[in-house]
C-alpha cells in the first residue's frame, strides 16, 4: 500500500508532500528547512531515495539540495532546467521505481515555467496520485508570468494544454496534489477547497472548461501583483541554496534595539497588533508572527536589510526564523523577547496609536472630523469596491509612497485588519497621526459609509 503524507505551510500557501510505500518514499517540493521532512519519515519509517522538484521555485527557498545531500536521496530536477549544481535531470516520461510496486512517472507540465514537470505515483501501473506543483491546481493554475513577461501568453497556453494532458492521461479518481494554490501568490486566481481530484477538475477548472483562448483571455486578466521579494528565489534555488542555520540569533538589549533603529535597520515586532498599537517601541515595524509573516515581509523589505526581531516568548522568535528562511531571509541580526517595558531605555515611553471600527469612522465622519481613509488592499480587491474619496496606496508599495498621503490623521484599513496593522505601523514609524481600522471591510456599508462599486 502507498500513502501520501501533506506537509502545509500556510504563511506562503504551499505544500510539500512525502509519498512512498513500507521502506521508501520520495518528496515532492520540499521547503527550506528539511528537518520536519526527514522527522516525517522517520516515524514512518521509510527511507527517503528520491527527492522531486517541478520546477525552479519562484515563491521560495528549496530545501531540496540539502535534502538529498543529508539523506542520499536522488535529486530529481527537470532536464530544461538550468540549475548550477549537480543532479539528475528528469524528462518526459521518465520512470523511477520508489519502492516495490510503486513508480514515479514524469509527465512534462511546461506553463508555470517552460521546464515543469509534474511526477505521477503509480501502484502496479496504476495512476494513484499526481503531484502537479505549479501546474493544475484546485480550481485554477499556477501563473504564467513569474519568469519573463515576453512568455506570459505562450506559458498561459501551455498550462491549459497541461491541464489537459494531465485530465486526458489520468482517472477521475486520481487525487491531484499541487504545491501551490493555498493562499500562494504563485497562483493565477485564489482557488476555494482543500482537496480536489482529475474529475473535480475536469468539471469545475477553467483550463479544463473554457478554449484556449477564453481561458489565456481570463488568466491574463486575473493575475495580480507579483511580490518583490520573487524575483530572488529563482536565483538562489537555481544557483542551490546553503543549508539553513536555525540557531539562535544575538540578543539585543533595549541600547542594541535603538542603535539598530538609528542605523536604519528593521527591528520588527511579531505581536499581535492589538498589542502592538497599545504600545510599542518608536520606529518598530509590526508583522504578526501568526499572520503571512514571509510574504508580506520579504515583500516590503528592502531585500538584505538587517532585521532584528522582537516577540512575547523565545518560541515565537524561533518559529518566526523558521518561516523566514523560506523566502531567503536566513539569519536576523539580533532579537529580543518579553514586551516593550524590557526593548526601551531608560526614560523613554513607549509609543501607539488608535485602533477602531469602520463605525467608529463614519461617527469620526458624522462629527466633520475629515477622517483621511487610506485604503491598503490590492488593486484588484479595490476594484471590487471602496470607500468612497479614500486614498489607495497598496501595502506593498506605501513605504515608498507616503509622500503621496495628505497631511492630518490617516485612518488606515484593508479588508480584514492585519494589513491595516503592518501599513500603520510603518506611518507611525513615519511621524503620521494614525488609526488602525481593524475591522471587515463588510462592515463598512452597515456603517452607512458611502461605498463606490463597479457599475452592473
Amino acid at each position: 500500500m502507498f500513502f501520501v503524507d501533506t506537509l502545509t505551510f500556510e504563511g506562503l500557501g504551499n505544500r510539500s508532500y512525502l509519498s512512498g510505500g513500507a521502506r521508501a518514499a520520495v518528496v515532492v517540493d520540499p521547503p527550506r528547512d528539511i528537518d520536519q521532512l526527514i522527522a516525517a519519515a522517520t516515524k514512518r519509517g521509510v527511507r527517503i531515495v528520491y527527492v522531486a522538484e517541478t520546477h525552479v521555485h519562484n515563491d521560495y527557498v528549496t530545501g531540496g539540495l540539502e535534502l538529498a545531500r543529508i539523506t542520499g536521496a536522488v535529486y530529481l530536477v527537470p532536464s530544461a532546467a538550468h540549475v548550477s549544481f549537480a543532479r539528475t535531470p528528469v524528462a518526459d516520461g521518465d520512470t523511477l521505481e520508489v519502492d516495490e510496486g510503486l513508480v514515479l512517472r514524469a509527465i512534462a507540465t511546461p506553463g508555470h515555467t517552460p521546464h515543469h514537470t509534474s511526477y505521477v505515483l503509480e501502484e502496479d501501473g496504476r495512476g494513484v496520485a499526481a503531484f502537479t506543483g505549479g501546474s493544475l491546481l484546485i480550481g485554477t493554475v499556477g501563473r504564467p508570468d513569474l519568469v519573463e513577461p515576453r512568455l506570459t501568453e505562450q506559458l498561459a497556453r501551455a498550462q491549459h494544454a497541461s491541464a489537459h494532458r494531465l485530465a486526458d492521461e489520468l482517472d477521475d479518481t486520481v487525487p491531484v496534489l499541487p504545491t501551490h494554490g493555498f493562499g500562494s501568490f504563485c497562483s493565477s486566481s485564489q482557488a476555494q477547497g482543500d482537496a480536489t481530484t482529475i474529475g473535480k477538475e475536469r468539471r469545475a477548472n477553467d483550463a479544463l472548461i473554457l478554449d484556449v483562448d477564453t481561458f489565456v483571455a481570463r488568466t491574463l486578466a486575473s493575475l495580480e501583483e507579483v511580490p518583490a521579494y520573487y524575483t530572488h528565489m529563482g536565483p538562489i534555488n537555481a544557483a542551490g541554496p546553503a543549508p539553513v542555520d536555525l540557531t539562535p540569533p544575538a540578543p539585543a538589549d533595549a541600547g542594541q534595539i535603538a542603535e539598530r533603529l538609528a542605523a536604519g535597520e528593521w527591528v520588527v515586532d511579531l505581536r499581535n497588533r492589538v498589542a502592538f498599537a497599545e504600545g510599542h517601541v518608536a520606529g518598530t515595524f509590526n508583522f504578526e508572527g501568526d499572520g503571512k509573516l514571509a510574504t508580506y515581509l520579504a515583500w516590503l523589505i528592502p531585500w538584505g536589510k538587517p532585521v532584528t526581531l522582537l516577540a512575547e516568548t523565545a518560541a515565537q522568535i524561533a518559529d518566526a526564523q523558521r518561516e523566514l528562511t523560506r523566502v531567503g531571509i536566513d539569519r536576523p541580526a539580533a532579537s529580543a523577547t518579553g514586551g516593550p517595558a524590557s526593548w526601551l531605555r531608560e526614560g523613554e515611553r513607549a509609543a501607539s496609536f488608535p485602533r477602531a471600527t469602520f463605525a467608529d469612522l463614519a461617527e469620526a465622519r458624522r462629527c466633520g472630523a475629515g477622517a483621511l481613509v487610506l485604503d491598503v488592499r490590492r488593486d484588484s480587491e479595490r476594484a471590487a469596491g471602496h470607500i468612497t474619496g479614500s486614498v489607495h496606496i497598496p501595502v506593498h508599495e506605501l513605504r515608498l509612497r507616503t509622500d503621496e498621503i495628505p497631511d492630518g490623521t490617516v485612518w488606515v484599513h484593508c479588508a480584514g485588519g492585519m494589513r491595516a496593522a503592518i501599513a500603520a505601523s510603518l506611518l507611525d514609524a513615519a511621524g503620521r497621526q494614525v488609526v488602525a481600522v481593524d475591522d471587515g471591510l463588510d462592515a463598512a456599508g452597515y456603517a452607512g459609509l458611502p461605498l463606490t462599486t463597479p457599475r452592473a
